[in-house]
């Protein structure tokens, strides 16, 4: 069974599992909430609209993971200028100095092995090698029914990743993550990528083997 986390592109959209590929609850500002209303083939094409958009001004705004080439999860993420569903929420606006990390989602056979914590790490790597953002904020649930499948993450899903609350909430607390704390988490993203590939580091050499070159560990380029 292969492991692969790969960018969100607009042709892996409409493959994608749960309710993702056909809601545009964080596209659309609360002026234009009843578009929510609309047949789900258009809001299917309003998201592949969105997130074309989005690849082509920023970048992808999302990570998949796969099994066996099949997407099972997936992480979205976007400047918050270029979510404007956020503002419905009561502790919004988001900081300025952060991305917005709008959903999370784990297929249920899936769920428990770490994946969402592989994507969540995989965002705060692209950020960091981006550069320009300090934090990842997110819209958590809390309180009765937060652990039901919703585009919004569950507070103590985010809370064992490095969130922190920023603003409380009974219902929808605001939660961030300091990107610069994510610098501790680079072998632990390296070894996720190598158990991704299935690859074994080599171990270390001694000193006086200084003219010997150690073969690196192979970088996922779609990180």
């Amino acid at each position: 069974m292969t492991r692969r986390i790969v960018p969100l592109t607009p042709d892996r959209l409409a493959a994608l599992p749960g309710p993702c590929p056909a809601c545009v609850a964080w596209e659309c500002s609360p002026a234009d909430a009843g578009r929510l209303h609309d047949e789900a083939e258009q809001r299917s094409a309003e998201k592949l609209a969105w997130v074309s958009a989005v690849l082509r001004d920023w970048g992808s705004c999302g990570r998949v993971a796969t099994v066996d080439g099949a997407p099972v999860g997936y992480v979205v993420y976007a400047p918050p200028a270029l979510v404007p569903g956020a503002d419905r929420f009561p502790t919004a606006p988001v900081s300025p100095d952060a991305v917005v990390l709008t959903t999370v989602w784990v297929a249920p056979p899936y769920a428990g092995q770490g994946l969402g914590r592989q994507l969540v790490q995989h965002l705060a790597r692209d950020l960091v090698d981006r550069g320009g953002y300090r934090a990842v904020e997110a819209f958590a649930a809390a309180g009765p029914g937060a652990g039901r499948a919703s585009c919004v993450p569950p507070a103590e899903f985010l809370a064992r990743v490095g969130f922190a609350t920023q603003r409380d909430h009974p219902l929808r607390p605001r939660m961030r993550m300091d990107l610069r704390s994510t610098l501790r988490w680079r072998d632990e993203v390296e070894a996720a990528l190598d158990r991704l590939r299935g690859v074994v580091r080599p171990a270390a050499t001694s000193p006086v083997h200084t003219r010997e070159t150690r073969p690196a560990a192979g970088r996922d380029a779609s990180a």
